[in-house]
């Protein structure tokens, strides 16, 4: 019987993501592919330290043995070449983490082979990548490599909690760019006028879906995924950002409606292990606080 991935949650993650590679991406930008090359391979017995995305990935695999099921697949997905990854390996098998397939593109762009593996969510800090993913319609971020105080990335998690955006990550971005070109109140008369017509979908539209899907057979009570979503909207708007939902299916936990308030206090009471956001102001302020990643669905609303 052929291997296949339909059934499992695809995570694509760059080494620079799951490990904290700051020092060697230094290297590369200053001194060049082949010192950083020779760098890697003389110190491909040093263990690197966990990255930003290294928490979210060890509970995600987590999820395959409490279920003892094949519910998720975390692919490297590396501009590294074969003969400058045995460190990320090396670390991976230190860690004791199950990741056994990997993209290894020796500089090359990372997405198209996205739709190779199915993945469902990418997460890169690689900002040409991420674009191009979302360009190419796929869930992507470009994750924050920068530290958060407070943040134990070896914490033993026992609830993964993802937050989103709305307008341009779970939905289309046709509502902001009518709040950015015409203003606030031009916003709030289209939303009321098409309270009953579903929001377009945004790159992130058919990741939660796969969430929600995962989520329905599970535990409620000790649901070992929870999802909220963190927007900038409120009442009047609220309306259709419910009514869409519930027409798509789709579970959200928690959500909140802040009217233009800052996210970080929600998002630090909320306690994110990833929270994606399209604009970058709020994106870098989040990051300060919770593990966080760009989605650039479109720059002119940055």
């Amino acid at each position: 019987m052929a291997v296949t991935l339909e059934n499992c949650l695809v995570i694509g993650i760059s080494s620079r993501a799951l490990f904290d590679l700051d020092e060697e991406n230094r290297i590369y930008e200053e001194e060049g592919l082949e010192a950083y090359a020779k760098y890697q391979i003389e110190h491909e017995n040093d263990i690197l330290k966990p990255g930003s995305g290294f928490a979210l990935v060890k509970a995600l695999l987590k999820l395959n043995e409490r279920y003892q099921k094949h519910l998720v697949e975390i692919l490297i997905m590396s501009r590294n070449s074969a003969d400058t990854s045995l460190r990320i390996f090396n670390s991976i098998a230190h860690y004791g983490l199950n990741i056994s397939r990997a993209v290894l593109t020796g500089g090359a762009s990372l997405s198209p082979y996205l739709s190779s593996f199915g993945v469902d969510l990418f997460l890169s800090a690689n900002e040409d990548d991420v674009k191009q993913a979302v360009k190419d319609g796929f869930a992507a971020g470009r994750i924050y490599t920068n530290k958060i105080e407070n943040f134990d990335v070896m914490k033993e998690i026992d609830q993964i909690r993802i937050a989103f955006d709305g307008d341009a990550v779970l939905f289309g971005n046709e509502s902001e760019r009518i709040y950015q070109e015409q203003g606030l109140e031009a916003f709030v008369e289209n939303e009321q006028r098409k309270a009953n017509q579903q929001l377009p979908k945004g790159p992130f539209a058919r990741f939660l879906k796969t969430i929600s899907d995962l989520q329905k057979n599970m535990d409620v009570q000790h649901a070992p995924i929870r999802t909220a979503l963190v927007t900038a909207r409120n009442a009047p708007a609220h309306e259709r950002v419910i009514r869409t939902l519930r027409s798509w299916d789709v579970r959200i936990d928690e959500a909140f409606f802040l009217g233009g308030l800052p996210k970080t206090e929600v998002l630090k009471a909320f306690d994110p292990h990833i929270f994606f956001d399209d604009q970058k102001k709020h994106s870098d302020s989040a990051s300060k606080v919770v593990p966080s990643a760009q989605v650039p669905w479109d720059n002119e609303t940055d």
